[in-house]
């Protein structure tokens, strides 16, 4: 196949709700996971493994953390000659005058210059708060091979989750023929992964079009995918069958570092063939006490464990005490785990402190406990 000149379009500007006293100071795709990583590593990894080398990064909300660490183009091998990560936030313009992004596809609206100026043949959209290995040379290929407008990246649910996302319903061939949001009834459990190939010739005259219309959500789902729907453009689904979880949530987020532990995880962050790149955080060896309990965990370096950790997955920085109990818990950066402390089903926040012989957490609990600098504040005053 000859060389496409393909443009990535990383959506980052989410606020992330979701995560709560995770993002209050930053974005959502720089939050730690798995370690030593953050979720922005993964996108950024698979268009550096899939020689996309000129990728925009679409900032918005807290922005400074986030930009300054995407435009290091060479922690991902993308500062290519002609190549690079571009970090983009909303900008002042002479016919829109200041505003933020309105929607998903408003974000590559406003970046078309962008995008004529880099001479895209097909724009590849993603999402910045996915934690998955893709190959989008792959999915370009079929994109070229089925010459269709838009390829959309889908992965089979369960009909139960297929209630709460977006789903494609296809032909025999793969044709997208249906679009349907959170249906009450699916018909089919292909759910969209966030993951776009458009040529851009086509998707330039519908954003333009788009952005004319004042009644637009200017949404990929709402909006742009039943418009080429509606005109009978081609839209073809990509199957997808590997490692895939949207970390929108504190649940999605701890599981996604919990499939860290289990045998043959599709994740594997040890695969030398798709590395996944992060900045170099220069920290020590992790140290393991002479009374330290380890049993099936994932410890960072420059971490200390001095107590029992089970089934958990300790970050950078983490500190645990002597005679403390974490099992089936996150510890994220810097987070210190005081002596006797005991966790069952928290993921701590970056830098929180847990107080020596604090108890938080239930083995059977449904949900998982966010353990912030909050929490352990309100925890101190009621003890008073």
């Amino acid at each position: 196949m000859k060389k496409n000149n393909m443009v990535a379009m990383l959506l980052a500007g989410g606020r992330g709700s979701r995560l709560f006293d995770l993002t209050k100071t930053i974005a959502k795709p720089a939050v730690h996971f798995g370690g030593k990583y953050r979720i922005v590593d993964f996108p950024l990894s698979n268009c550096a493994n899939s020689h996309i080398s000129k990728v925009g990064v679409l900032v918005q909300y807290e922005s400074v953390l986030l930009g300054s660490y995407t435009s290091r183009s060479s922690t991902w091998g993308l500062d290519s000659k002609g190549g690079g990560v571009y970090v983009i936030a909303p900008r002042e313009k002479d016919e829109t005058g200041l505003g933020l992004y309105r929607g998903t596809a408003d974000a590559i609206t406003q970046n078309i210059d962008f995008l004529d100026q880099e001479d895209a043949e097909y724009v590849l959209v993603l999402s910045g708060d996915h934690i998955y290995k893709m190959n989008y040379e792959k999915m370009l290929r079929k994109h070229i091979e089925a010459k269709a407008e838009a390829t959309i990246a889908v992965q089979e649910v369960t009909m139960k989750e297929a209630t709460r996302m977006g789903i494609m319903n296809v032909d025999k061939t793969d044709r997208i023929v249906e679009f349907e949001e959170k249906p009450a009834h699916p018909k089919s459990n292909l759910a969209s992964m966030g993951v776009y190939i458009f040529s851009y010739k086509a998707l330039r005259k519908y954003l333009k079009e788009d952005a004319k219309d004042e009644t637009s959500a200017h949404d990929f789902g709402k909006n742009i995918i039943p418009a080429y729907l509606k005109n009978h453009l081609k839209l073809q689904a990509y199957r997808f069958s590997g490692y895939w979880k949207d970390v929108g949530t504190i649940d999605s987020l701890w599981e996604a570092n919990m499939d860290l532990l289990e045998d043959n995880n599709q994740l594997d962050l040890f695969d030398p063939s798709w590395k996944i790149y992060t900045e170099d955080i220069s920290a020590v060896p992790q140290i393991i006490g002479p009374n330290a309990k380890v049993e099936n965990a994932f410890i960072t370096q420059g971490s200390i464990v001095n107590g029992a950790v089970k089934h958990s997955v300790i970050f950078s920085g983490a500190k645990v005490g002597e005679g403390a109990k974490v099992e089936d818990s996150v510890v994220m950066n810097n987070a210190v785990i005081g002596k006797g402390a005991k966790l069952t089903r928290c993921l701590v926040a970056d830098d929180v402190k847990v107080p020596d012989n604090m108890v938080l957490g239930k083995k059977n609990s449904k949900e998982i406990l966010l353990v912030s600098k909050q929490l352990i504040a309100k925890a101190g005053e009621e003890n008073e």
